[in-house]
């Protein structure tokens, strides 16, 4: 059996792509590589826990002893790398935090799997996920592509791209089979409610203030996990080694009308008067260096792996929407402790 290790496979991407692989491929040996920090949570794969081609390890990245042990009593022949801090309003405070797990923890599993399998790499695969924000920031018009020049504006970004040029260095400097994936904003399922979209639904549900950073025409290209887990898939059997696909929806709303669109369709479900929940939405003081609009264009991938996104936003996020009604226990659960102390200072509007 092939094995491959799935790093980060606790949190929101990553769970769904490692129930893509176990469920899709039983001739692989998956091993889902996960520190569950705060976003890492093992809930998320409860329905694959008990698969024969599973094994969880928990461990971190940066733990370069443990990593390298690990490799080399494992063999694993494939890495999908998705391991990552992952939160821009995070970097800010901490952004030695995301360098030490981007850069360093990247740079480990790289060093590992260069020690496995450097006089050997025919069947062998690095595949490194990463985002859209590396490019920095369009103005009204353009779509980021795979030759846009780097041109990071947060901490959290410049880590990616430095992990992103790693990557790139190990695949030219010692022959490394690798593939690199930039993506848009991700929603859907098991997302963490740090993020607009699974934080908007809570506060709904709850009747709590819909914070807004600015004037919340900030514009994003959002896509459905799922489908972004269809693309890794595609991307890891059939893209070209030494390429870049970006992967997006197709999709670009500000975050204004997003959240608006939520609101009409939390009405419906919660059964509020039309109009109730927009009531809740409070602009906030602005995140420093905050990026305008990313704009994915994802032709590469449509035209030469044959991916597109399955569900149209207003879809992907009636299901959603659908998950979080249906699992109010999960959020309330990720919802308590260290979370509150952490919103309650983000978004104080001080």
């Amino acid at each position: 059996m092939k094995k491959i290790i799935i790093t980060g496979g606790a949190g929101f991407i990553g769970s769904h792509v490692v129930r893509q692989f176990v469920n899709k491929y039983p001739m692989y040996q998956i091993y889902n590589l996960d520190a569950l920090t705060y976003a890492g949570n093992l809930e998320n794969l409860r329905d694959i826990e008990k698969a024969s081609n599973y094994t969880f390890v928990k461990a971190d990245i940066t733990d370069e002893r443990f990593i390298h042990e690990l490799f080399q009593k494992q063999q694993f022949e494939a890495v999908i790398h998705l391991a990552a801090e992952s939160h821009v309003d995070r970097s800010i405070t901490d952004p030695l935090a995301f360098v030490r797990t981007n850069v360093l923890g990247t740079v480990n599993l790289l060093q590992a799997f260069k020690t496995l399998w450097q006089n050997n790499w025919e069947g062998k695969r690095f595949y490194h996920v990463s985002t859209d924000e590396v490019y920095g920031t369009l103005g009204e018009t353009g779509l980021f592509t795979e030759t846009t020049a780097y041109d990071p504006n947060s901490p959290y970004s410049a880590s990616k791209a430095s992990s992103d040029h790693f990557v790139r260095a190990y695949g030219e400097t010692y022959g490394m089979p690798y593939v690199v994936s930039n993506c848009s904003n991700n929603y859907g399922p098991n997302h963490f409610p740090e993020k607009l979209i699974p934080l908007c639904i809570h506060n709904i549900i709850h009747q709590k203030p819909l914070p807004i950073y600015g004037d919340g025409r900030y514009t994003r290209d959002w896509l459905y996990v799922i489908d972004h887990a269809r693309a890794i898939d595609d991307v890891f059997h059939k893209g070209a080694n030494a390429e870049t696909y970006n992967i997006g929806g197709f999709n670009e709303w500000q975050n204004i009308d997003l959240v608006r669109e939520l609101c009409r369709q939390m009405d419906k479900v919660l059964e509020r008067t039309p109009g109730e929940s927009e009531e809740l939405i409070t602009y906030v003081k602005d995140r420093p260096g905050h990026d305008l609009r990313y704009a994915i264009d994802a032709t590469k991938i449509n035209q030469e792996l044959g991916w597109a996104p399955s569900v149209t936003f207003p879809e992907g996020l009636a299901k959603t929407i659908e998950w979080y009604m249906n699992n109010q226990e999960w959020l309330n659960n990720v919802t308590s402790g260290a979370y509150t102390d952490y919103y309650n200072e983000q978004y104080s509007g001080e």
